[in-house]
C-alpha cells in the first residue's frame, strides 16, 4: 500500500474516506467513510509534490481515479483545503508565468474559446452566456438567470437611448444585443475569439441590428489608437485574461475611451489574495489565465480617476451556474465523448465541477465593481437593483 499517498491525501481531505488501490485498501481518517476513491494506477510522488491539482487532475482525466459518489460532492468536501495543496513554483514557472505578448495572449484565448461554437451550444443556455447567471428566484432556469445577469448589469450602467456602450470581451454578443433592444444604445464589442466574432457578426446580420451593433476582432490595447469614445464601458469575464502586471494598462485604456463622468462596470472572477494560478486550470483549461484579487484592482482605481460606486459579490450565483452547466454537459456526455474523446470529456467535467466547488468554498469569488470616470452626480443615490 502506498503509505505516502495515504498520508498525503489525509492532509488535504478533511473527511474520512476509503482508499482502494491495486495492492489493498484502507480507511483514511476517523469515522464512517463519506466516499471511496479507487486508484487504478499509482500516482508518482514527484508529481504530487510538484502540484497537487495537476497530479490528481491528470489522474482523473486518464481514468486512473474513480469515485463512488458524485464528482462535485467529493470535490466540495475538500477543495476548501486548497491552501494545503503542494505547488512547486520553480518547477511550474513556465506554466504559471506565461508570456503576456499580444500574440501569445491571442493564442491562449483561442485555445479555450475557439474549440467550437457547437460544443458550447450543447451546455450553455440559448443566450450563449459564458459567465455567471444571477438567480433572483429559486426557481429561475439557467437562461432566466443569464437574462437577469445582463439586465442587472445594464440597469447598473444607467443607460439611456442614444448612448454608446463598449463591451470589452463581448463573447457571443448577448449583452450588447440586449442593450440595443432594451435601451436603443449604440453597442461596440471587441473579442479575440474568431468563432465568437463570426457568430456575433451572423447574429447582427440575421436580426438586422447593423444600425445599433458593431463587433471587431481586436485586442483591447488597440482601443487606445482607435479614436473612439463611449458613454459606458462594460467588461464581463475578460480581466482574468489580462494578466498580473497588465491591469494598469487595461485601466488606462478604459480611462482613455470613456467620456468624462462615464460609467464603467467591471465583472470578474476574483480571489481573496494574490495567487499565480492553479496548475491544472492553467495547463488544460485557461492557459495564461490569472485571477486578480479584489484588493489589487480596487487600489489601482484612483490612479485612473475612477470613483468606486458599488461593489457586489455574485460568488454563490457562479457556483450554481456551474452546476447548471455541468448538468447540461452530462446530458450530452456521450455526444461530447464521440466528438472530443473520453479524456477531454473527463477533463471538462472536472473543470466544471471543481470550479463549482471552489466558488462554493470561497476559494474564488465573483465581483462586479461599478465606477465612474471622475465625479458623477447624476446617477441614482440609492442602489435600486
Amino acid at each position: 500500500m502506498n503509505r505516502f499517498l495515504e498520508k498525503y491525501l489525509a492532509v488535504i481531505v478533511p473527511v474520512p474516506f476509503r482508499l482502494k488501490m491495486p495492492d489493498g485498501e484502507s480507511l483514511v481518517g476517523q469515522g464512517e467513510p463519506e466516499f471511496t476513491i479507487t486508484l487504478k494506477r499509482d500516482i508518482r510522488k514527484g508529481d504530487l509534490l510538484t502540484s497537487t491539482s495537476l497530479a490528481l487532475g491528470e489522474a482523473y482525466m486518464r481514468g486512473d481515479v474513480e469515485l463512488d459518489r458524485d464528482l462535485f460532492q467529493v470535490l466540495d468536501a475538500f477543495l476548501g483545503q486548497m491552501g494545503k495543496f503542494k505547488t512547486n513554483s520553480l518547477a511550474l514557472k513556465k506554466l504559471l508565468h506565461t508570456a503576456q505578448t499580444r500574440k501569445n495572449q491571442r493564442a491562449e484565448v483561442s485555445s479555450h474559446y475557439d474549440i467550437g461554437n457547437d460544443f458550447y451550444q450543447l451546455w450553455l443556455d440559448e443566450s450563449m452566456s459564458y459567465s455567471c447567471g444571477y438567480f433572483k428566484d429559486q426557481e429561475d432556469t439557467l437562461h432566466q438567470a443569464q437574462v437577469n445577469k445582463v439586465d442587472h448589469i445594464l440597469e447598473k450602467l444607467c443607460l439611456r437611448e442614444g448612448m454608446t456602450l463598449l463591451d470589452i470581451g463581448c463573447g457571443w454578443g448577448f449583452l450588447l444585443k440586449r442593450a440595443a433592444e432594451k435601451y436603443k444604445v449604440k453597442g461596440y464589442g471587441i473579442t479575440l475569439s474568431q468563432e465568437q466574432y463570426d457568430k456575433f457578426c451572423q447574429t447582427i446580420r440575421e436580426e438586422h441590428l447593423e444600425d445599433f451593433l458593431t463587433v471587431e476582432l481586436m485586442d483591447y490595447r488597440d482601443l487606445e489608437k482607435s479614436g473612439l469614445t463611449f458613454d459606458r464601458v462594460v467588461s464581463v469575464g475578460m480581466l482574468e485574461h489580462v494578466g498580473r502586471g497588465k491591469y494598469e494598462e487595461f485601466l488606462r485604456v478604459v480611462h482613455g475611451v470613456l467620456k468624462p463622468e462615464g460609467v464603467f462596470l467591471l465583472h470578474f472572477i476574483s480571489a481573496l489574495k494574490e495567487h499565480p494560478g492553479d496548475a491544472f486550470i492553467r495547463k488544460y483549461i485557461f492557459p495564461g489565465g490569472t485571477i486578480p484579487s479584489l484588493r489589487e484592482i480596487i487600489q489601482l482605481l484612483p490612479d485612473y480617476d475612477f470613483y468606486t460606486l458599488d461593489v457586489e459579490s455574485l460568488r454563490r450565483h457562479y457556483s450554481r451556474t456551474l452546476l447548471c452547466w455541468r448538468e447540461n454537459f452530462l446530458e450530452h456526455r456521450e455526444e461530447i465523448e464521440r466528438a472530443k474523446g473520453v479524456e477531454f470529456t473527463r477533463m471538462w467535467e472536472l473543470y466544471l465541477a471543481s470550479c463549482a466547488a471552489t466558488f462554493h468554498n470561497g476559494i474564488i469569488d465573483l465581483h462586479q465593481i461599478l465606477m465612474s470616470k471622475g465625479v458623477n452626480n447624476c446617477l441614482p443615490m440609492v442602489r435600486t437593483v
